[in-house]
């Protein structure tokens, strides 16, 4: 079995990284953003915590979700800011 994924299938933010992704990481920088502005990262199950510190030690984080939890509560809109 292969973590590669298909087109449709939304894959993990890391570099090089071509897994599933499995949770949503939102998060805007206060600099250049409205605070209810939200940028997503996806990550697969592997990738979360070391995509997390990334965006945590910057301030940047403000929440992480699983991907099905963001898509049935619609915002996935917010997924073209990936």
């Amino acid at each position: 079995m292969s973590d590669e994924t298909g087109d449709e299938t939304p894959i993990c933010s890391a570099k090089g990284c071509r897994a599933a992704a499995v949770w949503v990481l939102a998060w805007n920088n206060p600099k250049i953003h409205t605070p209810e502005r939200r940028k997503t990262w996806l990550a697969c199950q592997e990738h979360r915590e070391h995509l997390s510190q990334f965006l945590g030690v910057r301030g940047f984080l403000k929440d992480v979700v699983t991907l099905s939890a963001w898509e049935s509560t619609g915002s996935e809109g917010s997924a073209a800011d990936r």
